[in-house]
């Protein structure tokens, strides 16, 4: 048997991944026809797959996302689709490259594509290569920033508990159990009188 020169299955996955641009271009300009909806399944380590940390820790390998009811933003390019989804109550943007993708399924006519992802002829630009390593960045930088606050944050509160039992253990608090004028938190008590113009 000949050796395949030509990659007749490179070939018709891009035809295939056309496709499912092309259908997604038509869901962003008209919206979604009748009953269809869309599962797709993406590796969410690919080249230029954009996804918050938080999404990635909780999907390390994969991740299916539906397209029906609540979705916002959708955008297509040539090479990749933004959308807008909401998980667990929290909305995140997502950008997936069309050769990220591993399965597209319609189930309300049970259309099903399988793909291999990263077999491709087509290059990813390296613009959204970089855009993805630079957010990848950004994110851990932010999550540093966030560790070292709450960390900053738990420290102070300890030492204002620590200082307040302290100083709680060293003062006498009034018998009847209610502080006296002038004192530190108490309240100095002003007859209206001493508003009142005098004429």
């Amino acid at each position: 048997m000949a050796e395949d020169l030509i990659r007749y299955d490179i070939v018709i996955q891009d035809a295939l991944r056309g496709a499912v641009r092309k259908i997604l271009s038509e869901v962003a300009r008209v919206g979604l026809p009748g009953e269809h909806h869309f599962y797709i399944a993406f590796d969410t380590n690919a080249p230029g797959v954009r996804i918050s940390s938080r999404l990635h820790e909780r999907y390390p390998k994969e991740m299916t996302i539906v397209l029906q009811h609540q979705f916002w933003d959708l955008t297509i390019g040539e090479h990749a689709f933004e959308v807008g989804l909401s998980f667990g109550g929290i909305p995140e943007k997502l950008f997936v490259p069309f050769s990220s993708i591993k399965g597209f399924f319609d189930p309300s006519v049970q259309f099903a594509l399988e793909f291999e992802p990263g077999k491709t002829a087509e290059e990813l630009p390296e613009e959204l290569v970089e855009a993805a390593r630079e957010q990848e960045r950004a994110e851990a930088a932010l999550a540093a920033v966030d560790k070292t606050t709450s960390d900053a944050k738990s420290d102070k509160i300890s030492q204002v508990q620590h200082k307040n039992s302290q100083n709680s253990d060293q003062t006498e608090k009034p018998e009847s159990g209610e502080d006296k004028p002038g004192e530190p938190g108490g309240a100095d008590v002003v007859s209206l009188d001493a508003f009142r113009k005098k004429t």
